[in-house]
């Protein structure tokens, strides 16, 4: 089990990027959250398998309409219990 704080630029907003990111965190079942920022940029904290994560960010970047230039990924503390994948618009 591993948790990552990640950071997405690129076309990442107003494409359903957020969206994506639950639905594909159900699917790899992964915990966590995202959110836009006001720079445009997307940030995600995910936790899970680290190879179900890399899996996860993999998949995002091969999305329709969504195109990830940079992702920077902080390797963070695990949070015991967590449940569920949340997205909220903005930070």
């Amino acid at each position: 089990m591993a948790r990552k704080h990640i950071y997405f630029s690129g076309t990442v907003q107003g494409v359903g990027f957020r969206f994506r990111c639950q639905n594909l965190a159900r699917e790899f079942y992964l915990t966590g959250w995202c959110r836009n920022l006001s720079d445009g940029r997307v940030e995600a904290e995910v936790q899970g398998m680290v190879g179900n994560i890399q899996r996860w960010i993999t998949r995002l970047g091969q999305e329709p309409f969504v195109e990830v230039t940079h992702v920077e990924i902080i390797d963070i503390p695990e949070i015991p219990g967590e449940k569920g994948f949340k997205s909220s618009y903005y930070y």
